[in-house]
């Protein structure tokens, strides 16, 4: 059996929205990965999101054991209080984010997922070094587009690149 897997991570926005990068911590046994980037203009809150994603995504093994420690109440609390399915069923409607849900909800299921809320900035070694590593990415000179987020209609029409 593999062992279980300890997930950190953050995300980070210089203004919101405004330069954001994630950063992660995976953790098994005595192995260690870090994982960072960072975009252009995008929100707080996506970079939560996307720290998650990316994470679990790299995962190598299906039906891993995780947990997830975040200090997002907004990705914990979306997904132990099953609001994210509520959101999935209607179709995401009216929902910011959607694009990131999706492809949450397609990695969600390989694996067997807890949560846990940690508190921000509160001498946490592990949540630290995750915020080091989202702003260490937001501020970096090697930015991505987040296309989920130019892309949307409400977001496009304010941009001036």
């Amino acid at each position: 059996m593999a062992q279980p897997i300890i997930i950190y991570t953050d995300g980070a926005s210089r203004g919101n929205p405004g330069p954001g990068g994630y950063g992660a911590i995976l953790m098994a046994g005595d192995k260690r990965k870090e994982l960072s980037q960072g975009f252009r203009l995008t929100t707080n809150n996506r970079m939560e999101l996307l720290s998650v994603i990316v994470a679990l995504e790299a995962l190598k093994i299906p039906d891993s054991q995780v947990t997830i420690f975040s200090d997002s109440k907004y990705v914990v609390d979306s997904v132990e209080k099953k609001w994210v399915f509520g959101w999935q069923k209607k179709g995401f409607h009216g929902k910011k984010n959607a694009d990131l849900w999706a492809r949450f909800l397609r990695i969600y299921p390989k694996h067997k997922i807890n949560f846990r809320w940690v508190k921000g900035h509160a001498d946490n070694p592990y949540n630290e070094r995750c915020d080091e590593l989202a702003v260490q990415a937001a501020l970096g000179s090697d930015l991505h587009i987040d296309s989920g987020y130019e892309n949307d209609p409400e977001v496009k029409n304010t941009l001036r690149f």
